[in-house]
């Protein structure tokens, strides 16, 4: 057995023993999450909430870029808000968690804990929003969610989570419908570049699509587990909200009109699907993009003369070019130790430093996604570093979107269907009922994940009845 192929970290649960389990003992091995007096609510450690920084960072130049302004909104609703909207309603009831008291006194109007905000929101709208001149309306907020689930798991499901919620207003339909692909680009552009995760994008079903919207478009991620994770949605929510909120303005014709709105979210399970695309039976596995510390270094024999100076001169050296490194100059732990542990925490790059290595000039730097290492000249290390960062990034990339087509099949009757969707995702026909979808996920376990905008025409007859097919969807099993 080679030294790449050792089961090196035996303290986690092999992938293929199970990956539930794995998943679980990784996002606490690495000090990720720990669980919380709370059933369903999970606290951020620091090294988990630095990887939401950083998609926080990459996603808010993103949509200031494209005009939209941070707002924040309250965290509590009044009862009578969130009943305005019937459908709304009834989609997060099962979810919500109510505030009946203010102290020892029962409140006149129970309160929900947000569980989105487009109620709240609108009822701001309708004050702030007079004219065209007003319009369009672009707010972002980046806060906290409760939705009270039944079953959790840290980063994928909790009952509170992080997250950004856009919400905008337009003139028209058409600059509506321009938002909410904008927007759902914008997510897949990031999830493409920023997290390597290869998403398809698309649009929901009616069945499958946000309480309250016209219509919902998705991007949709494959987990190594062949289980597909819905990593953001994009919501044209039309007029039903400005109806029912009454949010009018006056036009250029000197009518009275209602906006055309939608809102787009994604959230910290976004980190649990870097896990499951790029973790390993070490670990974790971080895109630099992302990785709270791209470079560590680690110091070898660092007792010996000369050999921390040289460690910390480095440290200066890769900080100045923008690289964000760590040094570790513990002495209660071996190096040995420790690169278990920054393989374990998912570091791009560990950097080796020892006396062998100052006689040599160079470094040694050893690649997370591959193990491969790479003798760098001092010369040339803050190029070289900074190229092998970019080469990761794109090779944890190609490897997701291997894993993704490999995963993929197709079906055209309900046999081969059952056989592929175990494996990933299962491309079929679909007439468009709600009867057979709901047929399909009693049969098989599995969901309508989206329409994709690039459907291929697999066969002309619906893989449940037989029927003229409408659409090809991609199905899958999902978290």
């Amino acid at each position: 057995m080679s030294k790449k192929e050792q089961k090196f970290v035996t303290h986690i649960t092999s992938q293929e023993e199970d990956f539930s389990q794995w998943y679980t003992d990784v996002i606490i091995k690495a000090d990720l999450v720990d669980y919380s007096p709370v059933k369903g609510f999970m606290v951020i450690k620091p090294y988990g909430y630095a990887i939401w920084e950083n998609i926080q960072r990459e996603l808010d130049d993103r949509f200031k870029a494209t005009g939209h302004k941070n707002a924040y909104f309250p965290l509590l609703i009044p009862e009578s808000l969130l009943r305005k909207e019937e459908e709304h309603v009834e989609g997060f009831a099962p979810e919500v968690a109510w505030v009946t008291h203010g102290g020892n006194e029962k409140l006149a109007e129970p309160l929900v804990i947000r569980p989105t905000s487009e109620t709240i929101i609108c009822s701001m709208y309708a004050k702030w929003i007079q004219s065209y001149r007003d319009l369009p309306l672009l707010y972002n907020q980046w806060c906290n969610v409760v939705r009270w689930e039944k079953s959790t798991r840290p980063f994928l499901r909790t009952s509170e989570f992080l997250w950004q919620e856009g919400h905008t207003a337009h003139a028209t339909k058409e600059e509506a419908q321009e938002e909410t692909l904008k927007m759902l680009e914008v997510y897949r552009e990031f999830a493409y570049n920023v997290l390597a995760i290869p998403v398809i994008t698309g649009q929901k079903t009616e069945k499958e699509k946000f309480a309250g919207a016209l219509y919902t478009y998705t991007i949709e991620a494959l987990m190594q587990d062949g289980k597909a994770l819905q990593a953001g949605t994009s919501h044209n929510l039309a007029q039903h909200f400005a109806k029912v909120f009454d949010i009018q303005y006056l036009d250029r014709d000197g009518q009275l009109k209602y906006v055309w709105q939608t809102s787009w979210g994604v959230s910290t399970r976004l980190i649990g699907g870097i896990i499951m695309v790029h973790g390993d039976e070490r670990g974790l596995v971080l895109p630099p993009k992302v990785a709270p510390i791209q470079v560590v270094i680690v110091p070898v024999a660092m007792h010996k003369q000369g050999v921390l100076d040289k460690a910390y001169e480095i440290y200066d050296r890769l900080k100045k070019v923008g690289i964000r490194v760590e040094l570790d100059d513990r002495d209660t732990q071996s190096p040995g130790w420790k690169f278990n542990e920054w393989e374990l925490k998912g570091v791009p790059i560990r950097l080796e430093i020892g006396p062998r290595d100052i006689e040599n000039n160079q470094v040694v730097l050893v690649r997370r996604d591959n193990l491969d290492k790479v003798f760098v000249s001092m010369n040339e290390l803050e190029e070289k570093t900074l190229d092998i960062i970019n080469e990761v990034q794109r090779g944890l990339l190609d490897k997701a979107l291997k894993m993704r087509e490999d995963r993929t099949t197709f079906a055209r009757d309900i046999e081969a269907f059952k056989k592929g969707i175990d494996k990933g995702f299962v491309k079929a026909m679909w007439c468009g009922s709600r009867e057979c979808e709901d047929k399909i996920k009693d049969m098989t376990g599995a969901t309508t994940r989206c329409i994709p905008f690039k459907e291929e025409q697999i066969d002309d007859k619906c893989i449940c009845c037989g029927g003229n097919a409408k659409h090809m969807v991609y199905f899958a099993k999902a978290y």
